[in-house]
Formats: structure tokens, sequence, C-alpha cells
């Protein structure tokens, strides 16, 4: 497995280096197929709420890509935080693979037929998806009124995949995201998986009008 440093407004060190490597030994002892281990590291400007530095983990296949953040004190801190992280991710998806060995996979169209029995995925409550769309607090929130701060608004653009719904999950999961976007293979509806309290999920799906 190949391990590449880059560095922002922030010198790469011999001594970081190694110990890069070192604890890169792990991960490729835990995924030994994996092709390499992105690090990027980067010092947050004197304008920037974070301070110290920020790390970013990307390990690359086969399979999905895992990736990790994290900012600390200092590059040492924020890379043993997003270590953690991606040595967390690399379990779950591993739990995952082996708890669904011998198990058929539930197409979408079979999971909401069913109300979404087969699988330990909910859908969202309807006054949730009503407040989203009206653009209101949903029920049971506690109506305090949060500080003004300018919106900002960042616009990303990615492929579409076409997944199961259990995949989309997995994917989810090793980016470290609340959410994920996807095409549904059985149905070809775009749809999203999002996490819930605990290890339940949700899952929205778009219909032709």
């Amino acid at each position: 497995m190949d391990v590449n440093i880059r560095g922002k407004n922030v010198g790469i060190t011999d001594r970081f280096e190694q110990y890069v490597e070192s604890r890169a030994e792990k991960v490729a002892g835990l995924l030994p197929k994996a092709q390499s281990l992105e690090i990027r590291v980067s010092r947050q400007t004197d304008r920037s709420p974070q301070n110290g530095d920020q790390v970013e983990i990307t390990l690359v296949g086969p399979g999905p890509v895992i990736r990790a953040e994290s900012h600390g004190s200092d590059k040492y801190t924020a890379f043993d935080i997003a270590y953690g992280r991606v040595l967390e991710r690399i379990r779950r998806m591993k739990d995952r693979l082996q708890d669904r060995r011998g198990r058929g996979r539930v197409s979408l169209g079979d999971a909401t037929a069913n109300d979404f029995g087969m699988v330990d995925i909910e859908p969202a409550p309807l006054e949730v998806l009503e407040a989203v769309a009206n653009g209101s607090e949903p029920a049971g929130g506690d109506g305090a009124e949060e500080q003004y701060s300018p919106v900002v608004i960042r616009s990303k653009e990615f492929p579409a995949e076409q997944l199961s719904v259990e995949d989309a999950v997995d994917q989810m999961e090793l980016v470290g995201h609340d959410f994920f976007l996807f095409v549904e293979t059985e149905s070809g509806k775009p749809s999203v998986v999002y996490r819930r309290k605990g290890w339940n999920y949700g899952v929205i799906s778009l219909a032709e009008v």
C-alpha cells in the first residue's frame, strides 16, 4: 500500500512521515488489498474559526473509498483523531460484511412494499418531510431562536451511483456522512439514505409526478 502525504501551509518533516507510515501498517493489516493511503495536512489561517492543523485521510480501494478528517492543536493530534475514525470505519465495514454473509439483498421496491420490515431502515416520518418541505421546524423541536449568522451554500456534483439500499448505507458509513445520495438499483429512482438515532437509518426516494 502506497502512503502519500501532502502539506498545505505546513511543512512535512521526516519524523511526521515515519509517524504516519508506522500507523499505516495496521491499516494494511486490516485491508491487505488497499492500494493507497492519502494524507493531506493543512495549517489553519488566522482568519479561520479553527486553530491548529487539519488532517484529511483517504483510503483507496479496492472497494469503497474510506475518508475521515479532523482538527487538532498540531498535525500529530489531528492525524491521530482522523486515523482512529478510519480504523473504526474499517471495523464497521468488516462487521457489516460478515453479518451479511449468506443473506440475500433486498430491493427498495420489496422493502417499501413490506413497510421496511425486511431491513433495518425506516422511512422518514410524514411530519419531518412536511417540515422540510415547508422550511419549518419539525414537531418536538425546542423552538429556540438561533443567533443570526450568514448562510453559505456550497454546491457539489458527483457521478450518479446505482446501488442497493444496504450498499448505500455502507458507503455513507465509510465516508462518515449523515446522508448519502444514490440511484436505487431495482427501481432506478434517485434516493437518499440518512442516519437516525443509534443504528437506525431512513431512506427517501423521488417519485415521478
